[in-house]
């Protein structure tokens, strides 16, 4: 009961006499957010914005991240819990048995709702397979929002050849999200060959003067390539997040629509 569609749905049924105003407020009891004590759950955040809140489970308990997956699994909508580990993935199965752990992105789900397909393509690149971990985090989770992804890996300035054979798919790409450690050179290189939004997130992939991804960070944020924004070290998630929000501006609205399908029958509101 955490999207616009599902709420509107239940209002319709009240409506309708199918659903009693008093069961109808017993489902409503856990908006905007339910308190578990240790944790307060925002069900309301995908009525807000339109994307549901994601559990980081990084510092909880295994039993903690247990709680929380199942009260949201339980308001009916789909889940994500990022940098999991198997401990907590093997707590979430004990109480959501069809929840999924990715291995690689760290991550569990849970698909119920189905995210309403995006238009478009997010294109995921990463320079080598050490950043795999944080490109799949990215992959994985806008997939569970609703996007397409390419998956393109291990395509690093070492052997520029490797992206330039990946042109054609990444002009189709709405957005594309470039994944490097080292001293961070990949996304202003894609920059210069896309017209779409560049998300680049510096990994904590390369030796000593790495500085644990500091200098592909600092790198990144000194882009040349003016389509180039950045997230924080590791931050596959947040990138993902934002390409599909990304993605979501170009769907119209249902108010959009209506004055689109007026001015389509009278011309002259065009005007």
């Amino acid at each position: 009961m955490t999207t616009k569609d599902s709420l509107l749905a239940l209002l319709e049924e009240v409506r309708n006499g199918i659903v009693d105003p008093r069961d109808a407020l017993g489902q409503l009891s856990n908006l905007p957010f339910e308190d578990a004590g240790f944790a307060k759950i925002d069900h309301h955040r995908s009525l807000r914005i339109g994307l549901p809140e994601v559990i980081y489970a990084a510092g909880k308990t295994a039993q903690q991240v247990a709680e929380i997956f199942f009260r949201m699994a339980r308001m009916g909508g789909d889940v994500l819990a990022t940098r999991s580990d198997p401990a907590a993935f093997d707590a979430v199965r004990m109480v959501v048995p069809a929840a999924k752990y990715h291995e690689v992105a760290r991550i569990i789900s849970l698909r119920q709702a189905s995210a309403p397909s995006l238009p478009g393509c997010i294109a995921v690149l990463c320079a080598g397979t050490s950043d795999l971990p944080v490109a799949e985090e990215a992959a994985i989770t806008a997939e569970a929002m609703g996007a397409s992804v390419d998956r393109v890996y291990d395509v690093g300035v070492a052997g520029l050849h490797r992206l330039l054979s990946q042109h054609e798919m990444l002009g189709r790409a709405k957005v594309v999200i470039v994944c490097a450690g080292m001293e961070g050179a990949l996304p202003s290189v894609v920059g210069g060959l896309v017209g779409a939004p560049v998300i680049a997130v510096p990994t904590s992939v390369g030796y000593g003067t790495a500085f644990g991804g500091v200098a592909a960070l600092l790198g990144m944020l000194n882009s040349c390539s003016p389509n180039v924004s950045v997230v924080n070290i590791d931050n596959g998630f947040g990138a993902a997040y934002v390409a599909t929000m990304i993605l979501r501006q170009s769907i119209p609205t249902e108010d959009e629509s209506i004055r689109s399908n007026a001015r389509q029958a009278d011309p002259e509101l065009a005007k």
